[in-house]
């Protein structure tokens, strides 16, 4: 068993012993969940299933301000290296981990930006690894043009290579199957150990198990109309909404760069003008988007009962969020299969997406909260108190310095020949111990045309390449007041830092 020296312990900010004590190494959990809006999951406010999340909400803490990088492979690039952006010298949290003396296992999707360094990849990284590289489908094995490579501990494999547990083979669960497989041995050995769980969902292409969209059928009938409402005011009985958060009016998705830019897809229209041949297709839709999310939930709950049956949660933190807000883009390949069935192709729309990322405004890929801001939720027993909700902002970026704080080890200096590069976060270590941590100088986030730079009380974000907006984002959550025309010279100063940060410009982040 490895320990570390704490010197004093804190439980809801009160000091409880400061007397030097050896203390077991945690072990660490991070749960990843794909293109999900902040309102999806049931802890934060939406009717879609997720017990088993909740139930890590309800035990433990929930940022209501808490930031990715608003696309798939940047967000994870900057999480597991604490890197905005970087090169040769960043180092992945699981080299940390390792360095601390962990076992490392990892299941599930790697998709990372150009400049993360080969030797970040899994396979040298991680004790075991199965992963797959950005999008694939949910049922396997694939169908002809859709097919791309799995990879078990660095080898190709092909679909009917994969381990699985139940038939017809779902992503999802065999992602699962053989997570828990490797915490078996993890358990045999005294070491602690860090799980790294990408989930896919509930990425496109909406595919699911028919027994979960049975569960889901015929609950969207109200339609996004209502179902934003009822989830806004949710939210705000459960406490999860930044203060002074208002609903945003239904809006166009407004990006431009991402196509084909199909008006049914694209654009908002109210769920009364449609028809009831169209109500029922986009139900189906939806109930296929929240029957992925439900079946993810059912797996996380399979890795909890497995921790628990090991007495192995008590000395756990698990932490789950999820890469950007909700997909809007149009990406259907099969036109004529309804969403559901391995042979279906469909993606969701931006009604549907906008739904996911209620209060906020717009979706994956821009810096507008709807696109950068998710659900965060840190689940420790008896060191995080049960129930508590925090308003200090966060970032993926903080992670890897958090881990740190955890491991309880210094950053390396050197990497494989490689003097490391600083880290760009602090750690969350101080929030999660019910303290207040000096927040960071700058948060960043979405791609280049839709980057936002927040610093303080005030953020600047653009859309398509276009000029930037000004927020206060703590009289104006929600982003309805853009501000850039009345006070220019602020932009002006957040602009001029945004461009002076060496994190930024000597990276050139994309």
């Amino acid at each position: 068993m490895i320990y570390r020296i704490i010197t004093c312990f804190l439980f809801t900010g009160i000091t409880i012993s400061c007397a030097e004590k050896e203390t077991p190494l945690p072990n660490i959990v991070l749960i990843m969940g794909d293109d999900i809006g902040y309102s999806d999951i049931g802890a934060y406010g939406g009717e879609i299933q997720t017990p088993n999340i909740d139930r890590l909400a309800e035990g433990g803490l929930r940022f209501t301000t808490f930031y990715n990088m608003a696309k798939c492979n940047p967000t994870r690039s900057t999480m597991l290296t604490g890197l905005y952006t970087g090169g040769e010298g960043a180092v992945h949290i699981a080299n940390l981990t390792k360095e601390a003396g962990y076992h490392n296992i990892m299941s599930g999707k790697e998709h990372f930006d150009a400049w993360v360094p080969e030797y970040c990849k899994a396979e040298n990284v991680f004790d075991h690894s199965f992963y797959f590289w950005a999008t694939t489908e949910y049922f396997l094995p694939p169908s002809g043009e859709f097919e791309k490579p799995f990879y078990l501990e660095g080898k190709e494999i092909k679909a009917e290579e994969i381990e699985h547990e139940q038939s017809p083979m779902y992503k999802t669960d065999f992602i699962t199957d053989y997570a828990l497989n490797w915490l078996d041995e993890a358990f045999e050995k005294e070491d602690p150990f860090f799980l790294y769980l990408p989930y896919h969902a509930a990425h496109y292409p909406l595919q699911a198990r028919p027994e979960d969209i049975d569960k889901y059928r015929g609950k969207y009938l109200k339609g996004w109309d209502v179902l934003r409402k009822e989830r806004f005011e949710n939210m705000q009985k459960i406490g999860v909404l930044p203060n002074g958060a208002k609903l945003s009016p239904p809006e166009n998705n407004l990006n431009k760069s991402r196509g084909p830019l199909l008006p049914d897809y694209t654009d908002y229209y109210a769920w009364d003008s449609l028809s009831a041949e169209k109500k029922d297709s986009l139900d189906l839709e939806m109930s296929v988007f929240a029957a992925i999310i439900d079946r993810m939930d059912q797996n996380i709950g399979r890795i909890l009962k497995k921790l628990e049956d090991n007495g192995k949660l008590e000395n756990t933190i698990i932490m789950y969020l999820n890469d950007n807000g909700s997909c809007p883009f149009y990406t259907n390949k099969v036109k004529d299969v309804a969403p559901g069935p391995a042979d279906s192709y469909w993606s969701l729309r931006t009604n549907w997406a906008m739904l996911g990322n209620t209060p906020f405004r717009q979706h994956k890929q821009s810096g507008l909260e709807g696109g950068s801001h998710t659900s965060f939720i840190v689940h420790w027993p008896r060191k995080i108190a049960p129930n508590t909700i925090t308003d200090q902002v966060g970032h993926v970026v903080d992670i890897a310095p958090t881990f740190l704080d955890l491991l309880n080890i210094q950053y390396p200096d050197s990497i494989q020949g490689h003097p490391t590069l600083p880290l760009h976060g602090s750690s969350l270590l101080p929030v999660f111990m019910g303290q207040q941590r000096q927040e960071p100088e700058y948060f960043v986030s979405g791609i280049n045309k839709f980057r936002m730079f927040r610093s303080g009380d005030y953020k600047i974000v653009r859309m398509n390449g276009g000029p930037w907006e000004l927020y206060n984002m703590t009289k104006d959550p929600s982003e309805l007041v853009n501000l850039a025309d009345t006070m220019p010279e602020k932009v002006k100063e957040l602009a001029m830092h945004y461009e002076s940060t060496p994190a930024i410009i000597s990276n050139n982040i994309p």
